[in-house]
């Protein structure tokens, strides 16, 4: 396996003379803007996110991808899907990612939770990590309890009750205690709370020999918002071991934390939002589709209890880490995200003024397509929606009914979209050639 350049210790400093940040990247599996108490969730307990939100900042107005590969694909390479998007589970073998970025600047860099961009074995090396521990990197087995997982190579089956999201969250705060005196990168794509709804640990009706993982096996639940709600729980008591491992380490002035979710909360979950019930819409371009919760906490330079309403998407995330880390772009690359850095650090910044969506599961030369901003949203088929007040785009506005500041905003936006027709990348593409399996530990 590949290494990366090791730093004396710690206190490295980047161009400005600062110390360089470690960097955790936490994004939860299928939860929404709606389930975060300090977004003005009311349906789950969330103490950990609700505190790194108080303690630092907390963004109104992040959006991802619909559904979970558009989004991994995205926040990993800081391009839009129509640039590198083959199909549902794959990251294109040429895409170069943040982990790309950070090692090449001397970072120790790890992923551990869920993966779903196949490789095979050698595919996070391939991508830029040091090191993992991964569900669904060569198979698909057990996610819950008594899961099978993929660490360095090998794959390993559990037993006698134990728990996936426990385990990737110990070798998370392995890593962090093994890297303690140099400068890393954390990557943790969360096996929770995605279906199916099982009880954890912490439910009373936690079984330990349960062995179910599959939404059609008998049994398994797509629905049970009692389970969410637990589940809602433990991601948000896993973000807390993370957090205080950090705090143990002494690491957690220098250390920016960044917490996130893949896509809208699973259709059929009903939650409370400021008062309004709230349907989750994942898989839909809705905004209860994209609209995800975004925490930054860095409390050597993030002043506390700040609200950004500031655009933000998923191509953002690698500019942004590439900047606080003082790391180059990749080279040859010309990127869709623009760094939200100077807003962490109280800084007017320069904040988006349109979001571009390009959005097809499996992929294909055609895509759906949208720009919007905080209020606005219009597809590339004409439906233009107040989505402010209209948030399930029940009613498109009719162009003879637009005021001039909306006629202006339609104009805007259908410039945006314009900037983006006919850049879908070619279909010719060479996959990645499948790593054998090695045998289990």
């Amino acid at each position: 396996m590949a290494m990366s350049p090791v730093r004396a210790a710690n206190n490295d400093s980047n161009a400005d003379g600062r110390r360089v940040p470690n960097i955790v990247l936490i994004m939860a599996d299928d939860m929404g803007f709606e389930c975060v108490g300090a977004n003005g969730g009311e349906s789950y307990k969330t103490p950990n996110l609700d505190r790194l939100a108080s303690g630092g900042m907390r963004f109104e107005h992040c959006h991802s991808q619909p559904i979970c590969t558009p989004s991994r694909v995205q926040i990993m390479t800081g391009l839009y899907n129509q640039r590198n998007y083959i199909r549902f589970g794959l990251l294109d073998p040429r895409a170069k990612t943040f982990a790309h970025c950070l090692r090449e600047a001397g970072y120790r860099t790890c992923v551990v939770g869920k993966w779903q961009l196949q490789g095979g074995f050698e595919g996070p090396d391939h991508f830029g990590f040091d090191e993992y521990c991964l569900w669904q990197l060569t198979r698909r087995p057990n996610r819950y309890p008594n899961p099978g997982l993929e660490i360095n190579g090998k794959e390993v089956d559990f037993k006698n009750g134990r728990y996936g999201p426990d385990l990737v969250c110990d070798y998370a705060c392995d890593f962090l205690e093994r890297n303690a005196d140099r400068p890393f990168l954390l990557y943790y794509p969360m096996i929770l709370p995605h279906w199916p709804f099982e009880p954890t640990p912490d439910s009373v009706e936690w079984d330990p020999a349960a062995r179910r993982d599959d939404a059609t096996e008998k049994g398994a639940n797509t629905t049970s918002e009692k389970f969410f709600a637990d589940m809602v729980a433990y991601t948000d008591k896993m973000v807390g071991r993370v957090v205080a491992k950090l705090d143990e380490l002494k690491l957690r002035e220098n250390t920016l934390v960044l917490f996130t979710g893949d896509n809208g909360t699973m259709t059929g979950i009903r939650s409370r939002l400021d008062g309004l019930e709230y349907v989750g819409g994942k898989g839909s371009t809705k905004d209860n589709g994209t609209h995800v919760p975004l925490i930054a906490s860095w409390p050597g330079r993030i002043a506390p209890s700040k609200v950004c309403n500031d655009l933000v998407d998923f191509s953002d995330m690698l500019p942004t880490l590439v900047a606080a880390a003082g790391a180059k772009r990749p080279r040859g690359v010309e990127l869709d995200g623009r760094s939200f850095l100077p807003q962490l650090l109280g800084e007017t910044g320069e904040p988006r003024t349109w979001i571009y969506c390009w959005y097809a599961r499996n992929g294909g030369p055609t895509g759906k397509e949208l720009a919007r901003n905080q209020e606005y949203k219009l597809y590339s088929d004409g439906a233009f929606y107040h989505v402010a007040v209209d948030p399930q785009e029940k009613q498109p506005l009719a162009d003879d009914a637009l005021s001039k500041s909306q006629r202006d905003i339609r104009a805007f936006l259908q410039a945006a979209l314009d900037k983006h027709r006919g850049t879908r990348r070619p279909e010719s593409f060479k996959e990645q050639p499948k790593n054998k399996r090695k045998k289990k530990a």
